[in-house]
């Protein structure tokens, strides 16, 4: 899009204007970069007026325009203070003023989260969603955190080595991933990945014996091998069930509980709401014992393993 590389195929179209041959400048594109790139000579004014001065645009419009993106940002009370003189979140915001400014047809975001501390990237990233409410202009948002494409994102595009894997929204993606990057990148804590073999009946048979239920709109055959994806909030604790771990680690956060857990020779990462539904237990079950705690298996086994969109709590892929 920015013209760093010869497009080799197809065309890029911004609007109704395709832009392959056009130099960088003539594509009314802003950019906003992973590392800010502010001159750190220059007053935060100067620096939201930079790209406007290089165009000759007039004094007046150039002071309208920085007025309007600082009070956009929350940075009118800081127009006269050098970079130096601001936190990371506040240099960010001056580097998203200076796409502002611009005015453009598209604004392309750069891992502009990547160098803050956890609690700013999520005041940022609430912030970076309401300008593009207010703004409505688009926006392609380069990341690799998948937290911030989820919650960000109208349209995701996962791409692995160049080539796109899947394109579609957020909560589409979540539930129907099209392949195992997919459903390894998409999600958090990850989604569990046990490999078996399918049997007929629809059932899939795992590691130390345990066997799994397939949902009807599954075709499988018997005798293939079979990767089985679950999300670790799709299950749930039983007083019965295919699998009962044999040791865990539980994880409180407070909104949550994760619990991992051996179960029938398969690793699994349980996710459960609020504070944790068992206590921790570490180590192996005592000699001879079938295991201990609970049973863990498939929540909504009466609905066919589908929810109330008809949307899979599983999904299989062919090894």
């Amino acid at each position: 899009m920015p013209d760093w590389k010869t497009v080799t195929g197809g065309t890029i179209a911004i609007g109704n204007r395709v832009v392959n041959n056009l130099p960088p400048k003539e594509r009314d594109i802003a950019m906003v970069f992973q590392s800010y790139a502010l001159y750190p000579h220059m007053k935060v004014a100067d620096n939201m007026a930079f790209a406007l001065k290089l165009r000759r645009t007039d004094q007046k419009t150039i002071n309208e325009r920085v007025a309007t993106a600082a009070e956009i940002l929350g940075l009118t009370p800081y127009l006269d203070r050098y970079p130096r003189q601001l936190s990371g979140g506040q240099r960010q915001r001056v580097a998203m003023g200076r796409a502002i400014v611009r005015d453009p047809q598209v604004f392309l975001f750069d891992e502009p989260l990547s160098n803050l501390d956890a609690k700013l990237r999520v005041q940022m990233r609430t912030e970076i969603k309401e300008l593009h409410q207010r703004l409505k202009t688009t926006t392609v948002f380069v990341t690799h955190d998948q937290v911030e494409a989820m919650t960000m994102a109208d349209k995701i595009v996962v791409m692995h080595d160049g080539i796109v894997e899947q394109m579609g929204a957020p909560l589409e993606l979540y539930d129907k991933p099209a392949n195992l990057f997919v459903a390894t990148f998409i999600g958090s804590p990850g989604m569990n990945l046990i490999k078996g073999t399918a049997k007929a009946g629809g059932s899939i048979n795992v590691a130390g014996g345990s066997s799994l239920p397939v949902a009807g709109d599954h075709k499988v055959q018997d005798g293939q091998p079979i990767v089985y994806g679950i999300r670790p909030e799709h299950l749930e604790l039983s007083e019965r069930g295919p699998a009962r771990p044999r040791s865990g680690v539980v994880e409180p956060t407070g909104s949550e509980t994760m619990v991992f857990t051996h179960a029938g020779g398969i690793d699994l990462l349980a996710l459960f709401p609020g504070p944790a539904p068992v206590p921790a237990r570490t180590g192996n079950p005592p000699s001879g014992a079938q295991g201990f705690g609970p049973y863990i298996r498939h929540r909504d086994r009466k609905k066919n393993l589908n929810d109330a969109g008809g949307c899979r709590r599983h999904r299989l892929w062919e090894v």
